[in-house]
């Protein structure tokens, strides 16, 4: 059985015992955290949802917080002398799918 999640703005496929980074969420190594926001049920049947599938929820384990690889923003504009060049590492939450009901 599979499940297609809605969380910070994308959109998962995940199944019971994956394990995906997903845009920061507030909590601590350990906790568990329930997504409501369901936008299809897969397996044997296949529910779709509008816009959600109703009662449907997907359980998650928070493995860990961390911060992703760095981005480099450089700007230039030719002839003007100016050059910024800038980093960017954009905070993640690790999770493990524990459950899917329906």
């Amino acid at each position: 059985m599979y499940a297609v999640i809605k969380t910070g703005g994308k959109q998962y496929r995940v199944s019971e015992g994956d394990r995906l980074c997903i845009e920061k969420i507030a909590g601590e190594k350990g906790d568990s955290v329930d997504f409501g926001e369901v936008l299809m049920l897969g397996g044997d049947k296949v529910s779709i949802g509008l816009p959600l599938v109703s009662g449907a929820k997907v359980s998650a384990e928070i493995i860990g917080q961390g911060l992703g690889k760095k981005i480099i923003v450089f700007k230039m504009r030719r002839r003007k002398r100016f050059r910024r060049k800038n980093g960017h590492r954009q905070p993640f939450t690790e999770l493990r799918i524990k459950g899917i009901s329906a």
